[in-house]
């Protein structure tokens, strides 16, 4: 895997750095730095359209968006075959980190979380395996044209 794609592996050990430590290191919520954050949920809240908006279902979705890219980057890494196995280190990996989650003080393990995690380490081997059909679909006809001719 680290010398058949060794930039993309490179890149996805670093986002999986990245993951551990926005989920495992000291939890920087607070008014202070995410005065942002708060006020845009205020302001939200105060709109009877938009009053759906709230910190949970933020959290949830930033969840997601997170273990999209490994979900994605694992099908890269391992190939199209192995698309279920991508699925399966996302839910370790986040079974990993809420297991971990219960022995640091600041953190709170959360099955939502898993169900978030999960589900966007889903939708990023459904992306990467739609993109790689694409490709694969681009390069099919050149290579029967090419053994055609050939």
């Amino acid at each position: 895997m680290l010398h058949r794609h060794p930039v993309l592996s490179l890149v996805s050990l670093a986002y999986l750095a990245f993951v551990g430590w926005v989920t495992l290191g000291p939890q920087p919520f607070d008014n202070s730095n995410n005065g942002w954050l708060l006020r845009a949920l205020a302001f939200f809240s105060r709109h009877d359209a938009t009053d759906w908006v709230t910190y949970g279902r933020v959290e949830f979705i930033a969840n997601i968006g997170m273990f999209v890219p490994i979900g994605a980057f694992l099908v890269l890494l391992f190939g199209r075959r192995l698309w279920w196995l991508a699925i399966v280190i996302g839910i370790m990996l986040t079974c990993s980190i809420e297991f971990a989650q219960l022995f640091l003080p600041t953190r709170y393990p959360d099955v939502r979380d898993l169900v978030a995690n999960t589900a966007g380490a889903a939708i990023g081997v459904l992306f990467a395996l739609v993109i790689t059909a694409v490709q694969l679909g681009r390069r099919r006809p050149v290579r029967r044209a090419q053994n055609a001719e050939g």
